[in-house]
């Protein structure tokens, strides 16, 4: 015995995308990034759309804009840093080893 859905997905019909009705009307707007990618995504063609200024390219992930001779510069992302660069910001070495100096008294029981 076969089964009836056999073959066939979700929301497929008889009449395939005809069934969902017409597509609503879209234009399509070009992005410019840095390394010189083109990224066309498409838009509604209606009043309530607001179309962004910058769209992120999927090619090299960088933003791109509009102008094509003018595409927005590359974010610079700073590189993670530990507790330990903070604390190293804040403190000189002078100061961490007086730090270090009065724990270890402290655990040894000099006070």
């Amino acid at each position: 015995m076969a089964s009836a859905i056999r073959g066939s997905r979700v929301g497929a019909g008889p009449m395939g995308e005809a069934e969902r009705g017409e597509a609503i009307a879209r234009s399509h707007v070009s992005y410019w990034c840095a390394n010189g990618h083109e990224v066309r995504p498409s838009f509604a063609e209606e009043e309530s759309v607001v179309i962004p200024a910058e769209w992120d390219c999927p090619k090299c992930g960088y933003p791109a804009g509009r102008d094509k001779a003018n595409p927005p510069s590359p974010i610079k992302n700073e590189p993670y840093k530990t507790h330990l660069a903070y604390v190293k910001e804040r403190r000189s070495d002078a100061e961490g080893s007086k730090i270090l100096e009065e724990a270890l008294r402290k655990l040894r029981g000099d006070d």
